[in-house]
């Protein structure tokens, strides 16, 4: 029944997640951007206290039932190690804890986080591996299906699908998403929660608290013929039935060696007291030292880590079928854009795990993983396929960390991300001498107005003056300007959003 239950559990919240990713129409957030909320790093990240709490209990009740249920990465794992079962039963052992991996790893992931090294968090974080995995891998093959349903369905003169394009957002992340892909595959099909027990964070941190669980997998001795059979069969390699003995800091609660126990030696329950006596002498014997100051530091260390997270925050296109236009090229930009609602590039570094559901989201194809090498995957914008309209507040409803805060329409008109910067060389009214304009009629603040390019003859070529107060620097301009392969108008960030 536990077996059941969990991988019912596990399927919906996978799916729900995964469709968070792949989901281009913006409609499946308002019902399921629970789920993206509930992660463990996320909601430490986000200062959700209450989300936190909760799973901390279910952790010290239930032992590591987040890596089994809710983390994303942690299921599509379990999926991989049971087709991979099919082709070999019995495949797993008992292995000793891998300590010279796990806590070093949690340790530079606490100071990635401290630092504000985005790309260190983005690479450990397991949801947003799962993220980058959904949005470059995954959500391609999805547009790409959805995209032949729309062309069959304009067959039949049906509007019941639309086409949209796939485009390459950034070629490092989709590099780092199939190395990570074909890396996690690797392990869970040979070892299954290989990766769970050595580099996840997530996993090193609940493996302090799973220690003290109230439910826990025990032996019953009299009814154990040693057959192995659970050992054989626990993803965790974390069941030594020699020794009669589970490694709780490693089980994920899977319910796999009780359903396949033939004689009922296995049991989910609290252990009695002289069975949790028992197991600590066990543990002082191997370990050399005291069991209530194991479980001491244990605690503190995984308390520490938790509180020190929670401080850290502070394609060729024709124009209808006659000429060819060329691609725009992105603009050297000093300050790098940050999404509205992060209110600082120096907030957004610290507080984002690139988990890249604002990337997929985006209905303006405005963000893009960035590929600076301290802030790699990481959201940033540019406005070479669309601009960031004022109405839209997309990104900061599906942010799961609170690194986009969430912001109305009004309060997105009213902020500064930064301002517009024109450059003459690059203008058309100058260097093909023909009159212009768009920047400034389609500026929806007002900031730019069209003067003559010599204020001593109002006859002289109109050009563009901005008015940086007013600029909130959404991308209009620098999107529809018609210079090419530079626009003559481009955005420049701030460091630091304003209020206008």
């Amino acid at each position: 029944m536990l077996k059941k239950i969990r991988i019912i559990l596990a399927t919906l919240m996978f799916t729900g997640i995964t469709l968070l990713f792949l989901d281009f129409t913006g409609t499946l957030h308002h019902w399921l951007a629970w789920m993206a909320e509930i992660q463990f790093l996320p909601s430490i990240l986000a200062l959700n206290g209450a989300i936190t709490i909760v799973l901390v209990v279910l952790t010290l009740v239930f032992g590591r039932i987040y890596c089994s249920i809710i983390c994303p990465l942690g299921v599509m794992q379990d999926i991989i190690g049971w087709i991979g079962k099919k082709k070999k039963h019995n495949r797993y052992s008992y292995s000793r804890e891998v300590k010279w991996l796990r806590y070093p790893v949690l340790v530079l992931y606490v100071a990635a986080s401290i630092a504000g090294i985005g790309s260190v968090m983005a690479l450990l974080e397991p949801y947003s591996s799962y993220g980058r995995m959904a949005t470059m891998l995954f959500q391609p093959l999805y547009l790409w299906g959805n995209n032949v349903l729309a062309a069959i369905a304009e067959h039949y003169d049906s509007y019941a699908f639309y086409s949209v394009e796939v485009w390459m957002r950034s070629l490092p992340t989709l590099i780092i998403a199939a190395v990570s892909f074909a890396l996690i595959t690797f392990l869970a099909w040979r070892g299954g929660r290989t990766y769970c027990n050595t580099v996840c964070p997530v996993g090193t941190i609940l493996s302090f608290l799973a220690r003290f669980s109230l439910l826990k997998i025990r032996f019953d001795k009299e009814k154990c013929r040693n057959c192995s059979l659970c050992t054989k069969n626990c993803k965790a390699a974390c069941i030594d039935y020699k020794n009669h003995s589970v490694d709780y800091s490693r089980c994920v609660v899977c319910g796999d060696c009780l359903s396949k126990c033939k004689f009922g030696a296995l049991k989910y329950e609290r252990p009695k007291k002289s069975e949790r006596l028992n197991h600590l002498e066990k543990s002082d014997s191997t370990h050399h030292s005291s069991p209530t100051a194991e479980g001491r530091r244990s605690f503190l260390l995984s308390s520490a880590l938790m509180t020190t997270a929670m401080l850290a925050q502070d394609k060729k296109k024709v124009d209808g079928g006659l000429a060819t236009i060329e691609d725009k090229a992105i603009p050297n930009r000093q300050t790098p854009l940050t999404p509205p609602g992060s209110m600082s590039a120096q907030h957004f570094a610290q507080i984002c795990t690139g988990c890249q559901i604002c990337v997929s989201d985006c209905p303006n194809d405005v963000l893009r993983p960035s590929s600076d090498l301290l802030k790699l995957m990481q959201p940033t914008m540019s406005f070479e396929r669309g601009f960031c309209r004022p109405e839209c507040t997309r990104c900061s409803e599906v942010c799961p960390t609170d690194a986009i805060r969430p912001f109305t329409p009004a309060q997105k008109s009213a902020t500064q991300i930064g301002h517009a910067v024109w450059i003459k060389k690059n203008c058309l009214v100058l260097t093909d001498g023909v009159a212009c304009g768009n920047c400034a009629r389609h500026c929806p603040t007002g900031a730019i107005e069209m003067v003559p390019s010599d204020s001593n003859d109002d006859e002289s070529p109109f050009v563009p003056a901005v008015n940086e107060a007013v600029c909130i620097g959404c991308g209009a301009c620098e999107n529809l300007c018609p210079a090419r392969p530079f626009p003559a108008i481009y955005v420049e960030g701030h460091e630091v959003h304003r209020e206008i």
